[in-house]
């Protein structure tokens, strides 16, 4: 009796409408985009307008927001934190860095070639690499935080003041790790919108937290310089809890399961080949850096306080603008992914005119209003006229960084990252830190030679690059993946 009516059921069409798919919302649109065609500039704006907001938000009102919050706490607290954090944070900064490079450019081609999976995979073994990375860095400033921040030179009542905070800023170090890996994960996807949403959040809960702790407003306790870490902390646990949603949710171009977070050794290996050239790349320049600070030590405190305050004022370029660069290294990356040669040159010349424009503008304004500048953050006549001089020649020194920057990130989208590692390290070590030293102490120019040695290296180090890029090889690099593979 049943049987006819079923049969009338399953014989009969379905005469509904097909429920048509939902459009796309303009963020899925923006973020979904395919950078292996089409309008080039279009795909340049696209993947670094949220990059240097990122940066913006991130960099530079933190940057001026947190150093305004610390000077309140007087010149000797400001040059443990500025110190801290331009030199020992640096460092691991730096490995972060590298490793966030390899991450890019390996998911860059794995996209570029239509395979989602393979990102993923990549992107899961980032994921241990960090945790491993930020576990030996938290053991090391847990342990030994005196010896640490000894080893800048700074005077005894600096570091008194500073080695609580160099424990903190250590041990909460897995915040900042994984902001940066994640960044770079869906960078390397082409998707930078999503990480500008979550710098938003993690810059507003960090400001909030530093105020509250530093202060003791909001009913927490005044904490002082401790503050100062554990409210960045605030922010990045914030920032975690949404990185954490997005990567393993699956609302992003990049997806990491449980199976890809499985050890595999031999992808661990081609992120590590592509990540310590450029590591040890920006090391050399962070030595001299390191080096530069203690000399200017023996130049007393105000000079180390000027060059302090200098090398944060004159991060504020490159914070704005490397980020723009670094979509020149998504975009070479995915167009050689694609066998797209010609696309992958022309996306370095449309990032040299737009990145060179940037750079020249904040040049000209770092220039002429140095003083105001330095004025936000102290009053100290000493500190503001050295300080004043060394922002003549960052200035210059952004003038050359327009084109070194797009150079540096082109080659590591590429692939190419060995000899321009040989170059930056040479530079570093043969003309830095023999022309500082030569200027400042031989030839009695003090913390100016330090400076001028600082552009000259400037200048040659991108004169070289450029020459190298000029070459062609790094179009050429064989796929990374594969070789890692043997595919």
């Amino acid at each position: 009796m049943q049987a006819g009516p079923e049969r009338a059921r399953q014989t009969i069409p379905d005469q509904r409408p097909e429920t048509p798919a939902r459009p796309k919302s303009a963020f899925a649109r923006w973020r979904d985009r395919d950078h292996t065609r089409g309008n080039l500039l279009v795909s340049l704006g696209v993947l670094a307008l949220p990059l240097m907001a990122t940066s913006l938000f991130g960099g530079v009102v933190f940057q001026l927001v947190d150093l305004k919050l610390v000077s309140g706490l007087g010149e000797q607290a400001m040059t443990a934190v500025v110190v801290t954090n331009q030199s020992l944070r640096q460092l691991f900064f730096m490995l972060v860095m590298g490793a966030s490079f390899g991450s890019q450019g390996l998911i860059a081609r794995s996209i570029g070639e239509g395979n989602g999976e393979q990102a993923d995979h990549v992107a899961g073994q980032t994921v241990l690499m960090g945790l491993a990375f930020s576990t030996c860095v938290a053991t090391l400033g847990v342990l030994f935080p005196r010896e640490l921040l000894s080893i800048m030179n700074v005077s005894d009542e600096v570091l008194a003041i500073g080695v609580p905070y160099v424990r903190l800023v250590f041990l909460l170090n897995f915040g900042f790790v994984f902001i940066n890996l994640f960044n770079a994960m869906l960078n390397g996807a082409g998707d930078t919108a999503t990480p500008f949403l979550i710098a938003m959040v993690q810059t507003g809960l960090a400001l909030l937290g530093e105020w509250a702790l530093i202060y003791g407003n909001l009913g927490m306790p005044a904490l002082g310089i401790s503050g100062v870490a554990l409210g960045i902390g605030v922010g990045q646990v914030g920032s975690i809890a949404l990185v954490s949603r997005v990567l393993f949710g699956g609302k992003s171009r990049v997806h990491v399961r449980m199976r890809h977070m499985r050890p595999d050794p031999k992808v661990v290996r081609q992120i590590s080949k592509l990540s310590w050239p450029p590591a040890l790349q920006m090391i050399g320049g962070f030595l001299v850096t390191v080096f530069f600070i203690r000399v200017m030590g023996d130049f007393g405190e105000r000079a180390q306080a000027a060059y302090s305050i200098g090398l944060r004022l004159g991060m504020l370029g490159p914070i704005i603008c490397f980020p723009l660069a670094g979509a020149v290294a998504t975009l070479v990356g995915q167009a050689l992914g694609a066998g797209n040669v010609r696309r992958a040159w022309r996306a370095m010349g449309v990032g040299i005119l737009v990145h060179g424009a940037l750079m020249w503008t904040l040049a000209i304004l770092l220039y002429r209003y140095r003083v105001p500048f330095l004025e936000l953050f102290t009053q100290n006549q000493e500190v503001i006229d050295i300080g004043s001089r060394m922002l003549v020649w960052q200035a210059g020194s952004f003038a050359l960084l327009a084109f070194f920057f797009v150079f540096f990130r082109a080659l590591q989208g590429a692939g190419d990252v060995f000899v321009p590692m040989l170059i930056s390290l040479g530079n570093a070590l043969l003309i830095s830190l023999p022309l500082g030293l030569y200027l400042a102490r031989t030839r009695g120019m003090g913390p100016d030679g330090l400076f001028i040695a600082q552009f000259v290296s400037t200048a040659i180090g991108t004169v070289l690059t450029g020459a190298w890029v000029a070459t062609g090889r790094w179009t050429r690099a064989r796929q990374p993946f594969a070789a890692a593979t043997g595919a």
